[in-house]
């Protein structure tokens, strides 16, 4: 049994799956039927770039793209074209990306025995995609990726990586980060590797792999054609400029050049939404907190509080970090709580009784929204491993809420 399902099962924990905040039930109902609410929705829309061409034809967010392959119902119709072209640019070069660079230049064979959707393994048997450019504003030292993942997608079969050695030399200001970064210096010197034992050309059989540094997108280039499908990326090379000690930011160098594809998938940062009654910095893309206690506004006043309303993850802080970053963050927060608690910030049950889950349970029953159970969610679990176990696969993905209800009530 893993965390996850020692947490749910366990008799003070309630498990209310189907329910979305804000139409089956309102942040202030909640408030007002629970004590402490803590909200952990992170981060579910994305950055835009704002540059012209964002919206042609052929140019998807990552999350949608991963969505798509990981067969979550609201991605399961994204249908990106992968057989027009043998050529896709992912701008960013974080886990994210990475993922995604490793799932379009996987051999079928192998992602069949995954758990990939199966509508997503049927389009990338079908794919023509050859090249995947990653590319970042920075340089290697500071590629976001963790080394894991990095590993995972540099050891592909029959892959050629490509890295330009120019783009390797590191100034002193990058020394000073790898010296005091493991794993920046760790990612570094996996690329370096991997540079170092490339063939000087892929042989015709080979996919290949480009990461490229130095370069912002400046503008999507059309095809042309009338078609509105994108050919291209208009890129701006920069360079890195020291703007406080240790921090380097890009900037762009007046220089240009065109990187010709028929795909283009942008990883370049998840953004969280707010939601009726919740102070939300919209600058930042966070829920204005301190140390997870939710503030009335932006202001800063560290003593205009929400009181009972907490946040961590992604809406905290925003979206970065791994899954360690998190596990901090969370226990600050419920630290928080607790001293709240203990202070008397917070009423007790006894001086102030409110309905809980059961007002909870009642409320969403009123509405006629359908409550999955933890119970519940294990016949989803099971149904799906029995799927997978009659295609030799960990399991198959159900993808549509109608097929996840029906298992769910089998």
């Amino acid at each position: 049994m893993n965390q996850f399902s020692k947490v749910a099962q366990h008799e003070r924990c309630s498990f209310f799956g189907n329910i979305t905040l804000g139409s089956s039930v309102s942040l202030s109902e909640l408030r007002e039927l629970y004590h402490v609410v803590v909200l952990a929705y992170g981060a579910e829309s994305d950055r835009a770039l704002g540059i012209p061409g964002e919206y042609l034809s052929g140019i998807h967010s990552a999350r949608e793209f991963v969505w798509w392959y990981n067969g979550h119902p609201d991605g399961k119709n994204l249908s990106p074209d992968l057989k027009s072209t043998d050529t896709a640019v992912i701008l960013g070069q974080g886990n994210v990306a990475l993922d995604v660079a490793r799932i379009l230049l996987q051999s079928t064979s192998v992602l069949a025995t995954t758990d990939i959707a199966s509508h997503a393994l049927e389009a990338l048997e079908q794919s023509s995609i050859r090249k995947v450019y990653l590319v970042g504003r920075r340089g290697p030292a500071q590629a976001a990726c963790t080394a894991k993942e990095l590993r995972e997608v540099l050891g592909i079969k029959d892959l050629c990586i490509h890295i330009n050695e120019v783009d390797l030399r590191i100034s002193p200001e990058d020394e000073e980060v790898l010296k005091n970064n493991r794993i920046h210096r760790r990612v570094y010197e996996l690329l370096s590797k991997a540079a170092a034992s490339a063939p000087s050309r892929p042989s015709s059989s080979q996919r290949e792999l480009h990461f490229v540094f130095f370069r912002k997108p400046d503008r999507f280039l059309d095809s042309g054609e009338g078609s509105g499908c994108v050919a291209g990326v208009h890129f701006e090379k920069t360079m890195l400029k020291a703007v406080a000690p240790g921090k380097q930011i890009a900037v762009g160098t007046g220089l240009y050049e065109d990187l010709d594809c028929g795909l283009v998938l942008k990883s370049i940062g998840y953004k969280s939404v707010p939601v009726d009654g919740l102070p939300f910095d919209h600058e930042k893309g966070v829920v204005p907190n301190i140390k997870g206690r939710v503030l009335t506004d932006t202001s800063g006043d560290h003593t205009l509080l929400e009181k009972g309303l907490y946040v961590c993850g992604w809406l905290k802080r925003g979206p970065t970090g791994i899954i360690a970053t998190n596990l901090y963050c969370a226990e600050e927060t419920v630290a928080s709580i607790s001293e709240d608690v203990h202070q008397g910030e917070i009423a007790s049950a006894s001086t102030l009784p409110k309905p809980g889950r059961q007002g909870l349970l009642q409320l969403l029953d009123n509405r006629g929204v359908r409550v999955v159970p933890f119970s519940a969610w294990e016949k989803i679990d099971s149904e799906e491993r029995r799927l997978g176990n009659l295609r030799r696969k960990p399991r198959e993905k159900l993808t549509t809420y109608e097929d996840l209800l029906k298992a769910a009530t089998e």
